[in-house]
């Protein structure tokens, strides 16, 4: 049997120097012509040329990398006259992300077949006037705002209109139901919104009592179910109880929204343990609704997983309502970037950020 029978090439580079005759003649010529480097900790053959040469066939940019050889470092200015030697010890850096996540601009958020960019959505009451709520709308990025649905006034009919200064076509309204404290009211609000306007989205709530306002969860289900066999897609008010956001899923709801907080009141978010549990086994959309008073507690909704939230009050009764609806932005931008970063573990003692051992 001849040498390169017993020998197939994929193996001949371990033959030792005695056996170099077994080699085929092409193997010992490729071999003379070229140079053994090591290059980050491997082993590898190359042909005779630069430094700058090698680089561009692994494939890299020469203008991209440092290079160290034989521990030293070679000036990037100097790679294409930096010829290889036999032996060379090379190292190739770059620099590379220190994480991975989805970027802001392509992290977008789906309810009923529709996509937002803006996790924020701001109501359009107690605002100075349209203006100004036009103004902060558009200092907070949002794409939706909620609208309530209220008597057109008939004794003055060229009085000033909301459509007028926050144009429909480029912002999309989500005509609510405030107000309603029986799922019959909610449920001909609504019709009337569909009918003004043709929107199906809408936001549902059905209040249990003037003083809290907090939701009545048996009407709201009765008009979640309704309004979903009716072709509506209801984004629900609710509390901020994990079984009863999956109860409002099954009846229909597209988005669960539980509240942070009583309407209005600016106290933050007073669970994070239930709003999380509800983000946790939500099938839709999850956003906070009420209760947020400045931009922590919009950052904290997002640091919980939500998709959004929604606010009215801590916007259009600050002292300067188009600065917060700016920071509002920003803090939902920064709540999301953090939740997607995937926050650090807690500890209970110290854990210090430089190493201790090596100290002068």
């Amino acid at each position: 049997m001849g040498a390169s029978a017993q020998y197939p090439p994929q193996q001949l580079h371990g033959l030792s120097d005695d056996c170099q005759i077994a080699r085929p003649r092409y193997l010992r010529e490729a071999m003379t012509n070229t140079l053994s480097l090591t290059v980050n900790g491997e082993s590898r053959r190359s042909a005779p040329g630069s430094i700058a040469d090698l680089v561009r066939h692994l494939e890299l940019d020469p203008a991209k990398v440092a290079v160290e050889r034989n521990g030293v470092i070679v000036p990037r200015s100097t790679l294409a006259g930096a010829a290889l030697a036999e032996g060379d010890v090379l190292e190739i850096v770059h620099f590379v992300g220190g994480g991975q996540g989805g970027q802001p601009n392509d992290d977008t958020w789906t309810v009923a077949g529709r996509t937002f960019r803006s996790r924020l959505i701001v109501g359009t009451g107690k605002y100075k006037d349209f203006a100004q709520n036009a103004a902060a709308v558009e200092a907070s990025g949002a794409e939706i705002v909620t609208v309530a649905v209220r008597r057109v006034n008939v004794s003055d009919p060229k009085a000033p209109m909301l459509t007028d200064f926050i144009d429909p076509k480029k912002i999309t309204y989500l005509p609510n139901t405030a107000g309603c404290f029986t799922a019959d009211e909610a449920i001909r609000t609504l019709r009337l919104a569909r009918e003004a306007g043709g929107w199906d989205l809408v936001k549902l709530e059905v209040l249990g009592e003037a003083r809290t306002l907090y939701p009545d969860m048996r009407e709201t289900l009765k008009a979640c179910e309704v309004l979903a066999n009716e072709g509506f897609a209801p984004m629900v008010y609710c509390v901020d109880d994990p079984i009863a956001a999956k109860q409002l899923e099954s009846a229909g709801a597209v988005a669960v929204m539980p509240l942070g907080a009583p309407i209005g009141s600016g106290l933050g978010i007073q669970n994070r343990v239930t709003i999380r549990l509800i983000v946790e086994g939500a099938g839709v959309p999850v956003l906070v609704d009420a209760g947020v008073g400045t931009a922590s507690d919009a950052a904290v909704a997002m640091e919980l997983g939500c998709d959004g939230v929604l606010m009215n009050t801590a916007i259009a009764e600050a002292k300067n309502p188009l600065r917060m609806a700016r920071a509002m932005k920003l803090a939902v931008e920064a709540g999301r970037d953090a939740y997607l970063s995937g926050r650090m573990a807690t500890r209970k003692y110290a854990d210090p950020s430089s190493p201790l051992a090596g100290l002068i």
